[in-house]
C-alpha cells in the first residue's frame, strides 16, 4: 500500500512527529494515533511505556514496535474479534533497523483497521472522505484487503464484497441508522444522476470523435490506427466502458443499499416489538418482587412475634420455679429468725466470758507478733555477726598478704640499694677509664615517678595505721557481739518460756470456750480458772516493757555497727584493694623493667676493656644463660596478661631507669671528674654497661625467687 497516503491520514488525527518515513519507523507518532483512536485500550500508561528519545537507536525503536504490535494484536482479538492472518504481520525488525517500507505499510495498514473498526469509526471515515480521491482510493484499498478474510472461511463474501472505488468508499457507512441510509441513498443518486449526465457528455463526444474519424480516415487511410486520432478514439471507447461498468456497479450497490435499508427497517420493527415486550416484563418482574419483598416482610415479622411468643412462655416457667423458691426461702428465713433468737439468748448468757476471751486473743497476738518480731531481730544479728566475722578473716589474711608483699619489697629496695652501692665501688675501681658523661639510666628518670614512689611510701604507713585501728575496732566489735549474742540466748531461752505459758494459756482458752459453747451455766470452777488466768496475764502486761528494754539496746547497738564499723571497714577494704592493685602493677613494671634490661644488654653485647675490674660482673654474665632460659618461661606464663598493661609498663620501665641511672650519674660525676675526659664514647657505653650487667643480674634472681610462689 501506498505509505505516503497512508501517512498523510494519520495527520489528520493531528499527533506530533507524523511529517515523515523516519517518524514512524520509531514508533512514537504510531502510539499517539492509537491513542487518539481508543483512550481505554491505548491508555497514558501503555503511552508510558513507548520510549520517545529511539530516534538514533534502532534497539529502542524495535522494542517499541513490539509493544505496538503486541497491543494491536490484543486489541483485535479482544475487542473487534477480528483474528489477524500471518500475511498482515509487520516484521518489526526490519522496520527499526532498516526502515523496511513493505513492512511499515503492513503496521499502518492495521493501524487503520483500528481506527475503522473502533467506537469512533464514523469521525475516523469522515476525516477520510475529506482526503484526495487518490489517498482515499489508496486507504480504502488497504481497510478492505486487511478485513477481507480467506476464502475458506464462510460468510466472507457477503460481508465484504469486492466493491470498486466509488461503492468501498461507503461500504463502512452501511451499518449507520435508518435516517443516516436514507441520506447516503440520496446521496448515491444524486451521484448517479451526475454520472449519467458526464455519460452523456461522454457519449456526445465519443460520437463526435467518431465523426472526425470517418472524416480524417480517408485523409490518413486505415493503415495508420496509431495516429493521435486513433488513440484518442481508443482512450475514449476505454473511458467509456469503464464508466458504463462504474454505472452497472453503482445501479447494483444502489439495489442492495435499499434492499439492506429494508431489511435494517424490518430490524428497527422486531427489535422495537421485542423491546416493548421486555418493557412490559420488566414491570411483571417489578411487581412480583415488590410482593416478593412484602412477604418476605411479612415472614420475617412473623418469626420474630413467634419468638417473642417462645420468650414469653420460658419467663412464665422462671415464674412459677421463682415463686417456688420464694416459698422455700420464707419458710428458711422462718427457721433462720428462730434460731437467731436462741442465740442472742446464747449470747447474752455469755458476754461476760467474752469480753476476757478477746482481751486474752489480743494478748496472745499481741506476744506472738513481739516474738516473732525478736526472732527476726534475732537472726539479723546472728547474719550480720556472721558477715562481720567473714570480713574480719578476709581482712585478716589480707594484712598477712600485704606484709609479706612488703617484706619482699624492703628486701627488693635493700637489693637496689646494694647494687647502687657496688656500682658505686666499680666506678671508684675504673676511675682512669670513665668518663663524667651519664649513661642511658640518669636520662630516663623523671622526677613525677620519683614522688610516686614516696607518695606510695607515705600511703602505706597511712594503710598499717589504719590496719591498727581497724584490728583495735574489730576486737571492740567482738566483744559488744559476745555481749549481744549472750542477751540474745537469755532472750530466746525467754521467749521459749513464754511459748510454753501462751500454749498453757491456749489450753485453757480453749477449755472456756468449749463450756461457753455447751451453753451450761458458769461452773463453780470458774473463779479459779480466772485466778489461773490473771497471774500470766500479768507476765503478759510485764513482757512488752521487757521487750521494749532489749529492742532499745539492740538499737543502741545497731547504728554503731552500721554507721561506723562498716563504713570503716568498707573504706579499708577498698584501700587494701587500691594498695594490691598497684603493688601489682608495680610488680609488672619491675619484672618488665629487668626484662628490658637484660634485652639492652644482649643488643649492645660489648667487649670487656683490657682492665682490672670486679670479677663479681663476669660470674654474672656466665649465670646469664641459664637466667635467660629462666626469664622465657616466666615469660610464658605471663604471656596473657602482658597487652593489657603494656603503656604501664613502658612508663614504670623508663621510670626505673631513671631512678638507678640518674643515682649512678650522681656517683660517678662526683668521682670521676678529670679523668673522663680523654675517653672515647665507645669507652663510655661500656663503662656504663658493665655498670649495668651486675645490678640486671641482681634484679632477675630476685625476680626468679617470687614468681615460682605467684605463679
Amino acid at each position: 500500500m501506498g505509505v505516503k497516503a497512508t501517512a498523510l491520514e494519520l495527520q489528520t488525527f493531528q499527533v506530533p512527529s507524523c511529517t515523515s518515513m523516519q517518524d514512524l519507523t520509531s514508533g512514537v507518532a504510531i502510539a499517539h494515533v492509537l491513542h487518539k483512536i481508543d483512550l481505554f485500550w491505548f491508555n497514558e500508561a501503555w503511552l508510558g511505556r513507548i520510549k520517545e528519545e529511539s530516534a538514533t537507536n534502532w534497539r529502542l525503536k524495535v522494542s517499541n514496535l513490539k509493544k505496538i504490535l503486541q497491543s494491536i494484536l490484543e486489541y483485535y482479538h479482544d475487542v473487534l474479534g477480528h483474528p489477524i492472518s500471518d500475511n498482515h504481520l509487520p516484521d518489526v525488525v526490519l522496520i527499526g533497523e532498516m526502515g523496511n517500507v513493505t513492512e511499515l505499510g503492513k503496521l499502518v495498514q492495521l493501524v487503520l483497521g483500528c481506527a475503522v473498526s473502533c467506537e469512533k469509526k464514523q469521525e475516523h471515515i469522515q476525516q477520510i472522505m475529506t482526503l484526495k480521491e487518490s489517498v482515499q482510493h489508496v486507504v480504502m484499498t488497504a481497510i478492505q484487503e486487511l478485513l477481507t478474510k480467506d476464502a475458506s472461511e464462510p460468510g466472507s463474501p457477503e460481508r465484504f464484497p469486492d466493491f470498486d472505488y466509488q461503492s468501498r468508499k461507503y461500504y463502512f457507512l452501511s451499518e449507520e441508522a435508518e435516517d443516516d441510509l436514507n441520506q447516503r441513498c440520496r446521496d448515491l443518486e444524486h451521484q448517479l444522476s451526475v454520472v449519467l449526465e458526464e455519460k452523456t457528455v461522454l457519449q456526445a463526444e465519443a460520437r463526435s470523435m467518431r465523426e472526425q474519424l470517418s472524416h480524417s480516415a480517408p485523409l490518413y487511410g486505415p493503415d495508420e490506427p496509431n495516429s493521435v486520432s486513433g488513440r484518442k478514439v481508443l482512450l475514449l471507447q476505454s473511458q467509456m466502458e469503464q464508466l458504463r461498468e462504474e454505472n452497472f456497479r453503482l445501479e447494483s450497490s444502489r439495489e442492495e443499499m435499499r434492499a439492506r435499508g429494508d431489511l435494517l427497517e424490518r430490524e428497527l420493527q422486531d427489535l422495537q416489538r421485542r423491546s416493548e415486550e421486555l418493557a412490559r416484563l420488566a414491570q411483571e418482574a417489578q411487581s412480583l418482587k415488590d410482593e416478593m419483598d412484602v412477604l418476605r416482610h411479612s415472614s420475617d415479622r412473623a418469626g420474630r412475634l413467634e419468638a417473642l411468643v417462645e420468650s414469653y412462655r420460658r419467663k412464665l416457667e422462671d415464674l412459677g420455679d421463682l415463686r417456688r423458691q420464694v416459698r422455700l426461702l420464707e419458710e428458711r428465713n422462718a427457721a433462720y429468725m428462730r434460731r437467731t433468737c436462741e442465740l442472742e439468748e446464747e449470747q447474752r448468757r455469755s458476754g461476760a466470758v467474752r469480753g476476757q476471751l478477746d482481751a486474752c486473743r489480743l494478748q496472745v497476738q499481741e506476744l506472738q507478733a513481739k516474738h516473732s518480731a525478736e526472732a527476726l531481730k534475732a537472726e539479723k544479728w546472728q547474719f550480720e555477726y556472721k558477715t562481720l566475722q567473714d570480713k574480719y578473716e578476709s581482712l585478716l589474711k589480707e594484712r598477712e598478704r600485704l606484709v609479706s608483699e612488703r617484706d619482699a619489697l624492703r628486701e627488693t629496695s635493700e637489693e637496689l640499694r646494694c647494687s647502687q652501692m657496688q656500682q658505686t665501688c666499680l666506678s671508684q675501681a675504673g676511675a682512669s677509664l670513665r668518663e663524667p658523661v651519664g649513661n642511658l639510666a640518669a636520662e630516663m628518670m623523671p622526677a613525677e615517678f620519683r614522688e610516686t614512689l614516696l607518695r606510695l611510701q607515705g600511703e602505706n604507713r597511712q594503710l598499717r595505721a589504719q590496719e591498727e585501728d581497724s584490728r583495735r575496732q574489730l576486737q571492740e566489735l567482738g566483744a559488744v557481739l559476745g555481749a549481744s549474742r549472750s542477751s540474745q540466748g537469755a532472750m530466746e531461752e525467754q521467749d521459749r518460756l513464754n511459748q510454753l505459758r501462751i500454749s498453757e494459756l491456749h489450753s485453757q482458752l480453749q477449755q472456756l470456750q468449749t463450756a461457753l459453747q455447751s451453753g451450761d451455766r458458769p461452773s463453780p470452777h470458774s473463779p479459779l480458772l480466772k485466778n489461773r488466768l490473771s497471774e500470766p496475764l500479768e507476765k503478759v502486761h510485764d513482757m512488752p516493757s521487757d521487750l521494749q528494754k532489749k529492742g532499745e539496746f539492740i538499737d543502741r547497738l545497731e547504728p554503731r555497727v552500721d554507721a561506723s564499723v562498716v563504713r570503716k571497714i568498707d573504706e579499708l577494704q577498698e584501700m587494701l584493694r587500691r594498695k594490691d592493685e598497684e603493688v601489682k602493677r608495680m610488680e609488672r613494671q619491675y619484672r618488665r623493667a629487668t626484662e628490658t634490661a637484660h634485652a639492652v644488654t644482649e643488643t649492645r653485647n660489648p667487649q670487656p676493656p683490657a682492665v682490672t675490674v670486679s670479677p663479681e660482673p663476669r660470674a654474672h654474665n656466665s649465670q646469664l644463660p641459664g637466667k635467660n632460659q629462666k626469664i622465657q618461661g616466666v615469660e610464658h606464663d605471663f604471656q596473657k596478661v602482658r597487652p593489657q598493661f603494656d603503656q604501664e609498663e613502658r612508663i614504670l620501665i623508663n621510670a626505673w631507669y631513671n631512678m638507678g641511672m640518674a643515682l649512678h650519674q650522681k656517683v660517678t660525676s662526683e668521682r670521676s671528674g678529670s679523668t673522663a675526659q680523654g675517653q672515647s664514647f665507645l669507652a663510655q657505653q661500656r663503662q656504663s654497661t658493665y655498670g649495668r650487667r651486675g645490678l640486671t643480674s641482681r634484679l632477675q634472681a630476685r625476680l626468679e625467687g617470687e614468681k615460682p610462689g605467684k605463679v
